[in-house]
């Protein structure tokens, strides 16, 4: 897992998220969910990218509990189980991708 906080003082938008995905060759998808959504444990064959564009995510990644915020990026290794909830005060909306080799 490969947490980057986004630390300039102005969030980058839904379009730069999905540009600065582009630019590592991959292709993007949005994904959104109401306030309190929760997506249970589970893994996949394939590295997970995420930027949170709007909200806040609670990630737990094998065993590690975060919070992601607006801008903030994970790199999600495959087989690793995972699970997130969106926080109670708003949408979350997330950029992702699967990263394959």
């Amino acid at each position: 897992m490969i947490v980057s906080r986004w630390q300039a003082p102005v969030v980058p938008d839904q379009n730069q998220i999905r540009m600065m995905i582009e630019a590592e060759g991959l292709e993007p998808y949005l994904e959104t969910y109401e306030p309190n959504s929760e997506v249970n444990s589970h893994r996949h064959p394939f590295d997970e990218v995420r930027i949170v564009v709007q909200g806040d995510l609670y990630m737990d990644v094998a065993g590690n509990k975060l919070l992601l915020r607006s801008g903030d990026r994970i790199l999600i290794p495959s087989n690793t189980k995972h699970s997130h909830k969106s926080g109670p005060s708003g949408l979350c909306v997330c950029m992702c991708a699967h990263k394959t080799f």
